[in-house]
């Protein structure tokens, strides 16, 4: 069988990854005709759904990045959400050598030589090159309604694909339009970037790409008979929050505020409820809150390694690095400015390792490992303390970030009024019953939404991408880190903030060279704390 190297990262076909035939090519390696392609999907039409599954495997698939060697910080998608919060401020770990985020810590990651660097690009680009296998192999002119659905799935997937993408690699689409962002792989492409290369698109180029994909699935989504079986395939409520990130990300307010409150009226999804949150919770796609989710098997080869998977780099009350490696933390500064009366404030340890949402058999584990500021948002598998069963979901969307995204869209839009109304509703309805919000100007309410979404979104892999597309800096001080090599004061627009193309997709890509790449920056040196 024939492997098309679109990128030197995509090495195999999605497919294979999933056990199927590369439904693309014949052992000859020639392309498969649509005569073709219709004779396997009527013998076997099974492989249609497999073809779709095969981009939501992707998300969470052990070693297929880096081959050389095993790194067990190689997990799919979880492992960029690591790697994004742990570059910011917020997201707090000791850099020692049980912590697999170390080179995030110091910002070492951003070497295009660096094993992180290759899977932030690899993961990307691997369920890109799925969804296009759906795209070409399905294809666009389908009248079965399952097909069009499978398609349609697979352009949101894209979508959601180069979003994080473009926001790795570039600064935010506002003032850098013209910037060079990633290469644009397509199935209209795709089999001649081999041989031709693909160069860096612009920004706004991708950012293209991702509506026209977004925009196709919501199109058939809206009208598909066929309903998800569980919440790790794409849902219409989903290609609609999709698309409210990327307005939001690109400055349209009003179709961002458009879009979350589309994606709040679809959803069967509710916010969780504060008696909900009194307890650790966020580790099944089940709950009421998800819209989107990993789902993760106990049979997935991340859970069966046993600590290479996202709730052993991340949990509290589970087996894995976190309990040698001293678990996650969050900024001391934002922990105190959350008050006493909001649940939220539950989901870490106190500066006396204590936590509301703790009974005495929680804090037996916690007492063994944990110090003050550590995370208990996450609950273990099943509920299970002391579980080496790692195999909780991870959350990809939830409802309660269409609300986020709802108010920041009216402010910025010049509804300050119905920004209020909304944000205010929201918190004091699940979070906070005594909140109040001060804020009378759009940017004093973007600031007031942004530390809404530093409390209510941490540990989910989204606060790079609000550092980005709101041009922050990364200032550590005072945040509580334990290593005085961690702490830096990193201005907006610093370099070192962009990724570097990996240096291998620069060998590979004829169209990329050297001169192509990001600016290799100076990794950041470290600066006082305050008091000091």
């Amino acid at each position: 069988m024939k492997t098309k190297n679109i990128l030197s990262v995509l090495a195999v076909s999605a497919l294979v990854f999933t056990g199927c035939v590369d439904l693309d090519t014949i052992p000859e390696g020639n392309i498969v005709t649509s005569d073709q392609k219709d004779e396997i999907l009527e013998s076997d039409p099974s492989k249609a759904e497999a073809s779709v599954n095969a981009i939501y495997t992707q998300f969470s698939l052990f070693a297929t990045v880096i081959t050389e060697t095993e790194r067990h910080n190689d997990i799919g998608y979880p492992a960029l959400m690591l790697f994004m919060d742990t570059n910011g401020a917020d997201f707090l770990s000791d850099d020692n050598g049980y912590n697999w985020m170390g080179n995030s810590l110091t910002f070492d990651d951003r070497i295009f030589t660096s094993y992180e660097s290759r899977i932030n690009w690899g993961v990307l680009y691997n369920q890109i090159y799925a969804a296009n296998t759906v795209i070409s192999f399905l294809g666009e002119d389908s009248e079965n309604p399952d097909y069009q659905n499978y398609v349609a799935q697979a352009h949101a997937a894209r979508a959601f694909d180069y979003w994080v993408l473009a926001q790795l690699y570039q600064f935010n689409y506002t003032n850098h339009k013209s910037d060079p962002c990633v290469p644009i792989i397509t199935e209209k492409n795709a089999l001649t970037v081999t041989d031709e290369g693909c160069p860096r698109a612009t920004v706004e180029q991708v950012y293209a790409q991702m509506m026209e994909d977004i925009n196709k699935a919501i199109s058939v989504l809206e009208d598909s008979p066929l309903k998800r079986r569980d919440k790790r395939y794409i849902s219409v409520d989903v290609a609609y929050g999709i698309r409210a990130r990327i307005n939001l990300s690109m400055g349209n307010w009003a179709a961002a505020a458009e879009d979350a409150d589309k994606a709040i009226s679809l959803s069967s999804s509710s916010p969780y409820t504060i008696e909900q949150m009194k307890r650790p919770a966020f580790n099944s796609a089940d709950d009421n809150s998800w819209m989107w989710g990993i789902k993760i098997a106990e049979t997935d080869e991340v859970v069966t390694t046993g600590i290479c998977n996202f709730p052993s780099h991340m949990g509290s009350f589970n087996y894995g690095y976190c309990w040698y490696s001293g678990g996650r933390q969050i900024n001391k500064m934002l922990f105190e400015s959350i008050p006493a009366t909001d649940v939220r404030k539950g989901w870490w340890l106190d500066e006396n390792t204590q936590s509301p949402n703790l009974n005495e058999e929680d804090m037996e584990v916690i007492n063994t490992y944990y110090g003050p500021y550590t995370q208990v948002k996450y609950a273990p598998y099943k509920g299970e303390l002391w579980t080496s069963t790692n195999a909780s979901d991870i959350p990809l969307m939830r409802i309660e970030e269409m609300y986020l995204i709802k108010a920041e869209g009216q402010a910025m839009s010049g509804n300050v009024a119905g920004a209020k109304t909304t944000l205010e509703s929201f918190i004091q309805e699940y979070r906070d019953p005594e909140f109040t919000c001060k804020a009378t100007s759009p940017q004093d309410m973007q600031e007031e939404i942004y530390h809404q979404r530093r409390i209510e979104l941490w540990g989910e892999g989204m606060s790079w991408f609000d550092i980005m597309r709101l041009n922050k800096g990364v200032d550590r001080r005072g945040a509580g880190y334990p290593n005085a090599s961690s702490i830096f004061n990193i201005q907006p627009g610093d370099p070192i903030l962009l990724w570097r193309l990996p240096e291998k997709e620069i060998q590979a890509n004829k169209a990329l060279s050297n001169n192509d790449n990001n600016k290799a920056t100076p990794i950041p040196s470290p600066v006082p704390d305050f008091g000091e």
